[in-house]
């Protein structure tokens, strides 16, 4: 670690742990690959050409994004098999045409609306992806709706253009699971409805259709990923205080932490106002013993930073103002001017807002937000 790295620090500043990134991506890496199951990382968590390069060194050759915008960033940076895990916007096909005649691009569409847009605007081939919802009501169509399927099918067989991949799903319904074992029974049910599916609209499509997945939380956990080609988790390079109270990290297993300075103190509460407001840590909050959590406080040390429990947690948050309520001794530990870490509810929204990381050696990483 850098000597004096956190004296530097005189803002929120995103900081990332390179060494434990690393092992959690050797470990999903690894798994998919003992199961022969193509490894597809979203990249919205880092959203970082300098962190895809751990990936690359790990074998990784096809990536997952959630918008046209990222998906020419990484383009631009040697990535040559790119899938837009978010429903086609038509809106923005002159992006869609130069992508497609720089990288094998995968969109995703759910109406013969979308396809036939696609099919009559585009001289190049993408591959098609039909997004079918699993049980999160978010996006797709229903999964219990071959018909509709088979509508889709049909109008992407018309363009030559169009090459049909298969059936793709985002299982996100396993972020509000109660256990970990109801992460992984709907994880499964996920995977495999999609295989039934596959099944039912085999004849309409006339060729082999694959299987596309992607949730930190059932990947992570399940020892099985099921009948699936590919598998597309993201948060699972950094984790956040969401997936540790889920159970489906260890603290120590969440590789970033936002620093905040501590800016004042009020005893009588056992609180610490912080800098670090909404437009750094954004202001999803999950329920903890019926209050709202923005995340937890953790104590940098020369090695990085130490969990000291969820008794010190982040309750408020304005705009700039973040407010800590923690534990009477760690508060007595506290004066105006140090520097507190947060782990965020959701990293992925945190990189958003702070658009920079400083790793532990004191390297700056930039992103697309920050370009």
């Amino acid at each position: 670690m850098k000597s004096g790295l956190y004296q530097q620090i005189e803002k929120p500043t995103l900081l990332v742990d390179e060494e434990k990134a690393r092992k959690n991506l050797k470990r999903m890496a690894e798994k998919a690959a003992a199961q022969h199951i193509r490894f597809r990382p979203h990249f919205k968590t880092h959203q970082s050409a300098q962190i895809g390069e751990w990936f690359r060194e790990a074998g990784v050759t096809a990536i997952t994004v959630s918008s046209l915008s990222m998906a020419s960033y990484f383009a631009d940076h040697g990535w040559g098999d790119i899938l837009v895990a978010f429903p086609v916007n038509l809106r923005e096909m002159r992006t869609i045409r130069e992508l497609s005649a720089k990288v094998r691009l995968g969109l995703l569409v759910e109406s013969t609306a979308s396809v036939m847009a696609l099919g009559e605007a585009l001289a190049l081939p993408v591959d098609i992806w039909i997004k079918i919802d699993t049980g999160l009501h978010r996006a797709g169509l229903d999964v219990n709706d071959a018909d509709a399927v088979r509508l889709v099918i049909a109008e992407v067989r018309r363009h030559a253009n169009l090459n049909l991949r298969g059936l793709l799903t985002h299982t996100g319904q396993t972020y509000h699971a109660q256990s970990t074992a109801e992460i992984r029974e709907w994880y499964a049910r996920s995977w495999q409805a999609l295989a039934n599916l596959r099944g039912e609209i085999a004849f309409a499509a006339n060729q082999p259709m694959e299987i596309s997945v992607g949730d930190t939380p059932g990947c992570w956990l399940s020892d099985d990923l099921g009948q699936v080609d590919e598998i597309r988790p993201g948060n699972f390079i950094f984790f956040d205080s969401m997936m540790l109270d889920l159970g489906v990290c260890a603290w120590d297993e969440i590789v970033v932490a936002v620093a905040c300075p501590l800016v004042a103190l009020h005893a009588q509460r056992n609180e610490a106002v912080i800098y670090g407001g909404a437009i750094h840590l954004s202001k999803e909050a999950p329920q903890l013993d019926g209050q709202a959590i923005y995340g937890y406080a953790v104590f940098f040390t020369e090695n990085g930073w130490q969990f000291a429990g969820r008794e010190n947690r982040l309750i408020s948050l304005s705009q700039e103002h973040g407010v800590l309520r923690l534990n009477t001794a760690d508060f007595r530990r506290l004066k105006v001017g140090d520097l507190l870490g947060i782990l965020p509810v959701h990293s992925c929204l945190a990189v958003d807002a702070l658009e920079n990381y400083l790793t532990l050696d004191g390297e700056e990483i930039s992103t697309l937000l920050s370009c």
